[in-house]
């Protein structure tokens, strides 16, 4: 049975006007529901494609699936960029994801029409097919660069943000220090920045002054505190650098690596500004680019759709190719029910051509194993069935 979570595209031979098949196979599910029909269901317009020969139209059924997959897979794929981009918001991503700026339930069932103006019937199947993956294939790529893009962007902004949080062990102390507290210009004399725990702070007290034995006397002074940390700044000379930050990281006190200079401090708050509005620009544009590859990979897979329905049918049914597609949106509830209206409705296809890979006696198929193999492991029903996901969802 067809998934409860896609809608259905499906085709039989046409005996009679469509409209009036239509109307019977919508009679019978309302009645199997025993209420107003909760199921969708309208006509999918086959066009008149040229067929081909037989192993060209078995050889194309083989390879469709490999494309159908693809499809749906990038489709997929932009419908979880847009989710990732409005922070998995059903709502917005239920503004996004249109086809046409209409929803892809009414394109399915009332909007759907072959794109004659660029695919037009009178080409070959196979060079249908060619372009619509050309056209897949451009929309993925495209896609994969923005979003490599905008991700390495965003990716760098984090970074950038996360160096403002965090404890003063590790966040950046380019808004926490000014200039006052530092020595300026002496050839000596060096501030240092010391993060330590608040259950050290006595112990800092005590000993900073011999950590090493060029430490100005009472040059400590608290820059900063959070609940972990107290940040004091303390004027040591220069020769003794190395000495007292190993005494400190003997005694777990964190020293900060950080020179004050404003031209840097500069730099990296115009970094972080220039990160931010990058990121927000690249939000839009990957955000528009989506919305507007959705709509146009979705009416792509569609259209494969479509051309799996015929060749399908083709090969089901034989020529003429006279056959009627129709678009049902089970509720899932009912789905079950519903599959069970549309077998019996169908049933009488049954006792015409037998689907590939059904046994009418015993060892029929047996000359099919092989070149057809493919063919014979999908799943048949007696009326042709794809379905199209609700990736959307």
């Amino acid at each position: 049975m067809p998934s409860d979570q896609s809608t259905w595209i499906i085709s039989a031979p046409l005996n009679g006007d469509s409209e009036g098949l239509i109307q019977a196979l919508n009679s019978k599910l309302v009645q199997s529901s025993k209420t107003s029909s909760t199921n969708l269901i309208a006509e999918l317009g086959i066009p008149s494609f040229k067929t081909g020969t037989l192993d060209s139209l078995i050889a194309l059924s083989e390879d469709l699936p490999k494309q159908d997959t693809f499809f749906t897979n990038t489709v997929a794929k932009i419908v979880d960029t847009l989710r990732n981009l409005l922070n998995n918001d059903p709502s917005k991503l239920s503004q996004h994801i249109l086809v046409n700026e209409s929803s892809t339930e009414s394109y399915l069932l009332g909007q759907w029409r072959w794109n004659e103006s660029r695919y037009g019937v009178q080409k070959g199947l196979r060079d249908m097919v060619d372009t619509l993956n050309k056209e897949m294939t451009s929309i993925d790529n495209a896609m994969r660069a923005k979003l490599t893009n905008y991700n390495l962007v965003k990716g760098s902004l984090i970074q950038m943000q996360r160096k403002k949080t965090g404890n003063l062990s590790v966040r950046s102390l380019v808004d926490v220090v000014s200039k006052e507290d530092f020595v300026q210009d002496s050839e000596y004399l060096e501030t240092l920045l010391a993060a330590v725990p608040k259950n050290l702070v006595k112990n800092w007290n005590t000993k900073y002054e011999r950590l090493a034995n060029m430490v100005v006397p009472r040059s400590a002074n608290v820059v900063a505190s959070d609940e972990e940390y107290i940040l004091f700044s303390v004027v040591i000379f220069r020769r003794v650098h190395d000495e007292f930050i190993q005494q400190c990281r003997e005694n777990k006190f964190i020293i900060r690596d950080f020179a004050y200079s404003e031209e840097e401090i500069a730099k990296q708050r115009q970094d972080l500004d220039t990160a931010d509005v990058t990121e927000r620009e690249l939000w839009t544009e990957l955000l528009h680019l989506s919305r507007t590859n959705f709509s146009e990979s979705f009416q792509i897979l569609v259209h494969l759709k479509v051309i799996r329905l015929f060749v399908e049918s083709v090969l089901r049914y034989g020529l003429p190719a006279n056959y009627i597609g129709i678009v049902v949106q089970p509720e899932s509830k009912s789905a079950k029910k519903t599959f069970s209206v549309l077998q019996s409705y169908f049933s009488y296809l049954s006792s015409g051509p037998r689907s590939k890979g059904a046994k009418s006696k015993e060892g029929d198929t047996e000359e099919f194993v092989g070149e057809y193999q493919t063919l014979m492991e999908q799943e048949f029903y007696d009326f042709v069935l794809y379905e199209v996901p609700w990736i959307t969802q």
